[in-house]
């Protein structure tokens, strides 16, 4: 029997997506909810499983077209055998025995001596580059297991070790078709991503639509170093993850949002909705670009939590893994351009809410302290708002109760 593989509803207002990667080949065997391919859309890339086990037949949409919601991208056939060739049918055959429409691609001839690769596996080389002909297969029928790649992708990195020290020879740079003349800059075009489209379309509707303020303080992190050193290990141990900055500015957050609600509201026309959770936006950076996942009522989570949480959004960022449902709902971002080595910053605030808060890298720094000059591990915090809602007396003391709730941690503990 012929299995449609469709394009699954992926959310309001999205009616279309861009195909990515096949995971796997014309000819490959799968098994029900194996990971098939990779659709994107304008707010998150999903993997989609297969609807049936068999064997996939027919790619209809290549990787880079698209396709509208309830397309059918491929066909799955449940009684075919693996490997084995698919005849092609004419119409007036297809409709003798009951199929209109459909002629079957061949799959891979047998007599083809190609490795079987296993989904995972299959996304670990492609993430690593390295072909599967590079891989000693141990699987069943010489199939690439994930253990097999997870094993070519330590080889490599083995390999590149003992290679940097060595001189490395200087490219000649390479020729453009299209270069016209000598000296011509060179160039490439590639088309932007759903994801990456939406990106830029919010950035810019924030810089129309909204009235931007940033406001700026910093933040001595001695104690929550000092916290972080102390506990860190027996965090570890009971918990099962570390003790990172980010949970101590999450809960510092969430207790000035409930003291300055119109921070954690929006305008609706010509209302203010006032958000009765704190759903928090953490900007993470992922194999597509920049997402910003949501801790649902971050209010009621803990710092073991709030650790747990963002450790599973970062994996699955990486592996562009993230669900509809964990990108949207958000009432307040934070983004901590500091990982990357950003001393100060306005970030832009993402439609519709009205404030995010930027942290940046903890640099020591000469500080005067009951009338002397100590070196104090500071942070620079940056609140950007939307001025229609948020007065510039809010957006300071806000700020300033985040910094001073980092400053003595206790307060957290407390929750004062």
């Amino acid at each position: 029997m012929i299995v449609e593989i469709k394009v699954p509803e992926l959310g309001e207002s999205i009616n279309e997506v861009e195909i990515g990667e096949w995971l796997v080949e014309i000819g490959d065997r799968v098994n029900p909810d194996d990971e098939i391919v990779a659709i994107e859309s304008e707010k998150a890339t999903v993997e989609l499983p297969a609807p049936a086990g068999g064997v996939l037949v027919r790619i209809l949409k290549k990787q880079g077209e698209t396709a509208v919601i309830g397309e059918v991208i491929g066909h799955i056939d449940t009684e075919q055998a693996e490997g084995k060739e698919v005849p092609l049918k004419s119409e007036a055959s297809e409709k003798k025995d009951g199929r209109t429409g459909f002629e079957e691609e061949s799959a891979a001839s047998p007599e083809k001596e190609t490795a079987k690769i296993m989904p995972a596996a299959a996304r670990i080389l492609a993430q690593h580059d390295i072909a599967p002909d590079m891989v000693a297969p141990t699987g069943p029928g010489g199939r690439i297991l994930k253990e097999d790649a997870q094993r070519a992708v330590d080889d490599k990195a083995f390999a590149e070790k003992k290679r940097e020290d060595r001189p490395r020879p200087i490219p000649e740079p390479r020729r453009d078709a299209t270069m016209e003349r000598e000296g011509m800059e060179l160039e490439h075009r590639v088309p932007m991503t759903p994801i990456r489209r939406t990106i830029a379309a919010r950035l810019l509707e924030a810089k129309q639509s909204m009235a931007l303020l940033t406001t700026f303080n910093e933040a001595d992190m001695s104690e929550v170093k000092r916290a972080r050193t102390v506990f860190g290990q027996a965090f570890v141990e009971k918990h099962g993850v570390k003790l990172g900055f980010m949970s101590f500015f999450i809960r510092a957050a969430v207790t000035a949002l409930i003291d300055f609600p119109l921070v954690n509201a929006r305008i609706d026309g010509s209302d203010i909705v006032y958000h009765d959770c704190c759903n928090i936006g953490v900007a993470i950076g992922g194999g597509k670009g920049l997402v910003v996942p949501v801790l649902r009522r971050a209010e009621r989570m803990s710092f073991a939590d709030i650790e747990k949480k963002i450790g599973e959004f970062a994996e699955k960022a990486r592996k562009n893994s993230l669900t509809m449902d964990e990108l949207t709902g958000g009432t307040f971002t934070i983004s901590n351009g500091g990982v990357y080595g950003s001393m100060l910053s306005t970030p832009i605030v993402n439609p519709p809410q009205s404030a995010i808060l930027g942290l940046h890298a903890i640099i020591d720094r000469p500080v005067a302290i009951a009338g002397e000059v100590l070196i104090r591990p500071i942070m620079y915090l940056a609140l950007s708002y939307d001025h229609r809602i948020i007065d510039g007396r809010e957006a300071v003391s806000f700020l300033k109760s985040i910094k001073e709730r980092i400053e003595e941690p206790q307060k957290l503990l407390l929750e004062i």
